[in-house]
């Protein structure tokens, strides 16, 4: 449904009506309200900082598994 649509839609509605779709949209709104996203300044660029990359020549890493398997092993101990 296009704008032009919703809005001939609104317009054939009641005076009555058309007050609830207006309370409707002002209590959605109200529902929805987000604060305004958090900008990234140029001096967070991450991409460029040292720690983002730093393990990428090391060998041993090439796999996960190691990962995987000491989450594992670590996780499924019982601690109590």
């Amino acid at each position: 449904m296009t704008n032009q649509e919703i809005l001939s839609e609104f317009l054939s509605l009641p005076a009555e009506a058309q007050s609830q779709v207006v309370s409707l949209i002002a209590f959605l709104k109200q529902q929805y309200t987000y604060s305004a996203p958090v900008s990234v300044s140029s001096d967070d660029d991450f991409m460029s900082d040292p720690f983002i990359g730093m393990w990428r020549d090391r060998q041993d890493l090439d796999s996960t598994t190691w990962v995987r398997n000491l989450r594992e092993s670590e996780w499924s101990k019982s601690h109590g």
